[in-house]
């Protein structure tokens, strides 16, 4: 450091020991928690599934024995609460929140908990809603967590893109359906991962097939899969294809998704072990 330094880097051109690097943009976890694992769930588009895998991932983690948190960052199109089956608001102070628990131990924070009326719209601007999924890190007391699966909204938009800076992700489950045109559109949020330079390390295709009850055969009834091509073209190592299967719906109505098992996850849990 010259005796003539400023501390303006900005304005320096001299490459010395203690230029100061960019300011870190993740947000502090709230003091009195310890997050282990963060895993956002991406979906290029809506209506793949993305919440129900998001829901059957924590539901499979709390069966193994894991400390499991679902954080909600869909704040516009809240559902995660319902298939749980939780109602009522959260509870909280002066400058902490407290999550829900579901039936299974499972601690959640969605914004359909902190709403008067679970139908009420959220109708804020993306600087709003990104403040608010920051705010679930840093202000709720999350307690003791082994891992945390991140429900993001769909699309490459503010929240996602404040979820993947703000958050320490590990780790990235990207959620899509058969159809050549979803897959072209999951492609965008696996390059947004790419440029975030987190891994996104499985691939869930869901509704991928229908097994007729009656003949046995399985029908492409949204199309060819396009699962492993897409996971071969970008190196992602685990492929998991869900079937079309009312009991998944059935159950997420009924707020009984975590007494689901889906064994066609566990190469997914499998793979969050090795992160």
């Amino acid at each position: 450091m010259s005796e003539s330094c400023s501390q303006d880097c900005s304005s320096c051109g001299e490459n010395c020991e203690s230029r100061q690097m960019p300011q870190d943009l993740l947000a502090p976890l709230n003091q009195d928690s310890h997050v282990g694992k963060v895993i956002a769930v991406m979906s290029g588009k809506g209506g793949v599934g993305k919440s129900m895998v998001t829901s059957l991932l924590a539901s499979a983690s709390a069966r193994a024995g894991k400390k499991t948190a679902v954080m909600d960052a869909d704040i516009t199109g809240p559902s995660i609460p319902q298939g749980f089956g939780l109602e009522g608001r959260l509870t909280g102070s002066e400058t902490v929140m407290y999550p829900a628990s579901t039936r299974t131990g499972i601690k959640v924070v969605s914004m359909n908990l902190m709403l008067q009326e679970t139908t009420d719209p959220v109708v804020w601007r993306g600087p709003i809603l990104a403040s608010v999924v920051k705010q679930f890190w840093t202000d709720v007391e999350w307690g003791d967590i082994d891992t945390m699966f991140v429900d993001m909204p769909p699309g490459t938009g503010d929240v996602p893109l404040t979820v993947l800076q703000s958050l320490p992700v590990d780790g990235i489950v990207v959620v899509t359906s058969p159809q050549e045109m979803v897959s072209m559109i999951v492609e965008k949020a696996v390059k947004m991962a790419q440029m975030m330079e987190i891994p996104v390390f499985s691939l869930v295709e869901n509704m991928s097939y229908f097994k007729c009850p009656d003949c046995g055969k399985s029908p492409d009834i949204f199309g060819k899969s396009h699962a492993e091509e897409v996971a071969k073209k970008y190196d992602i190592s685990t492929v998991a294809r869900l079937p079309m299967d009312s009991s998944y719906a059935a159950a997420a109505d009924a707020g009984e998704i975590e007494f689901l098992k889906e064994e066609g996850l566990g190469g997914v849990i499998d793979a969050i072990e090795k992160l």
